[in-house]
């Protein structure tokens, strides 16, 4: 217990999901906590969960100016910022085909956009006093994935900005490690609303069965709570896979 004891941490979207699953292991573990999600009453109910070490806070992250009111909030509120967590993201299903511009642009606004965002003000906060920058990315930025273009694109996008941000802390001497995670499918409902019979799926991925190419959430989070410690000190730029091996088979 305590692997961040003491640490200031911001989540984006931490109503649900992985972005849930991150703020409860950070508070377990010592952390404060700031939430932020567009679902405001979820971000709330998370929040009051834990109590209070943690603030919830309504945020777009494609907005510049969300972004300064929840960093300048979480310094206000806690002092400091120390861990920056850019979770929050959007998933559509469409090949090269059928994806449209209006769907293109929607999808980079956020997933592109945001990280961008999310990784210019974290720099900004903590440039000083140093801290961790973690990008979820996906194994969509590393292997073809037919039927989600748009997405690919932005995850490739987190990837190529998490190296290109490690690069410079560490050319201008800033404390600041950047770096990104890259799951297959995470049995989270976003991602189970677009499997068919998803029932079985998630049976089948609980249970361990070796070919399974989905992680549990809490999986995504126990990494998380490690890129955040000071057990990762001399890990920058890296992307760190969580898929079971499925980024090295022909399957």
């Amino acid at each position: 217990m305590g692997r961040v004891q003491g640490k200031v941490v911001l989540v984006t979207g931490a109503a649900s999901g992985v972005g849930k699953e991150n703020a409860l292991l950070l508070a377990r573990e010592g952390a404060r906590v700031v939430l932020t999600d567009v679902n405001e009453e979820g971000v709330n109910a998370v929040a009051a969960e834990i109590g209070a070490s943690a603030v919830a806070l309504r945020h777009d992250i494609s907005s510049e100016s969300d972004w300064k009111r929840v960093v300048d909030t979480a310094r206000e509120k806690f002092g400091k910022l120390d861990v920056v967590v850019n979770n929050a993201a959007i998933l559509a299903m469409a090949n090269i085909e059928d994806t449209s511009l209006e769907l293109w642009q929607k999808i980079q606004k956020i997933n592109a956009d945001g990280y961008f965002l999310g990784c210019k003000y974290a720099v900004e906060a903590m440039k000083e006093s140093g801290g961790s920058i973690i990008n979820m990315s996906s194994l969509a930025a590393i292997k073809g994935m037919a039927h989600f273009c748009a997405y690919s694109a932005s995850k490739g996008s987190v990837a190529a900005l998490t190296r290109s941000v490690a690069a410079h802390c560490k050319l201008r001497g800033y404390k600041i490690r950047c770096n990104s995670i890259h799951p297959d499918g995470i049995l989270t409902p976003m991602v189970l609303n677009l499997v068919n019979n998803a029932d079985a799926v998630a049976a089948s991925e609980v249970k361990g069965d070796p070919m399974a190419r989905m992680c549990m959430p809490q999986d995504i989070s126990n990494l998380v709570l490690f890129l955040a410690s000071d057990e990762s000190r001399f890990i920058n730029g890296a992307e760190l896979r969580i898929d079971n091996g499925q980024s090295i088979v022909d399957v």
